[in-house]
């Protein structure tokens, strides 16, 4: 199989982990057990899930990472994550949630469920995106896709506007990843542990509470 694949590709209901998914689970193991992976901060103890009509986003990257911080018992936690980074993104009809378990006072769980973009004509607009994903299945289609090439070469010299990898988290440049010129993902529901970005436009913001479990997949 060639390590490049030219055109609009489309996978069915794919993990953006994509072809070597093996392999890259391996490169974040290695990672791990040498201390080579570091998120650019600590994350709370709490994954989230972000579902979304369709996520179209310029210059895609993605390598392996480890989101590291403190469970909601207070313990070290390491979690390996597929980082997929974007120079640009518009997010279409966005739901993100978090459920927090075991509240006192009888409150028992709690969610929060925030929504934006619900206008097709009013997405959700973002730049400098980079999601730390532990699981993610939607409909994809890349263009001009490299899989297989090295962390450390993900920006393509010379062009305006691509990304590499996140500052402040550490890679090993030798490590697995692959980049793309556009990607557009449909039907999207992934579980996060960590979302940052240059710039984040959220229209028709709406945050809710919920009392029991409320999540949007």
């Amino acid at each position: 199989m060639s390590s490049q694949v030219r055109g609009g590709t489309r996978w069915k209901r794919f993990a953006l982990v994509m072809v070597p998914s093996v392999v890259a689970t391996a490169a974040v193991g290695v990672g791990l057990a040498q201390g080579a992976l570091a998120a650019s901060f600590s994350v709370s103890g709490q994954s989230f899930k972000v579902r979304t009509d369709r996520l179209v986003g310029e210059d895609f990257v993605q390598y392996g990472s480890v989101a590291v911080g403190k469970d909601l018992n207070g313990k070290d936690a390491a979690h390996p994550v597929a980082v997929s980074g974007f120079s640009k993104a518009t997010i279409t009809n966005m739901c993100q949630s978090v459920v927090t378990p075991n509240l006192p006072f009888g409150l028992g769980s709690v969610s929060l469920n925030l929504s934006a973009g619900t206008d097709p004509d009013r997405p959700v607009e973002a730049t400098n995106l980079y999601l730390d994903v532990a699981q993610l299945d939607a409909d994809a289609q890349f263009d001009n896709i490299d899989i297989g090439v090295a962390a450390g070469s993900l920006k393509k010299p010379g062009k305006p506007g691509s990304i590499g990898i996140q500052p402040g988290t550490q890679a090993r440049e030798e490590g697995f990843a692959q980049r793309a010129d556009k990607a557009v993902l449909t039907d999207v529901e992934q579980t996060a542990w960590a979302t940052t970005a240059g710039t984040f436009k959220l229209s028709n913001l709406s945050l809710k509470l919920h009392k029991g479990v409320k999540e949007c997949f």
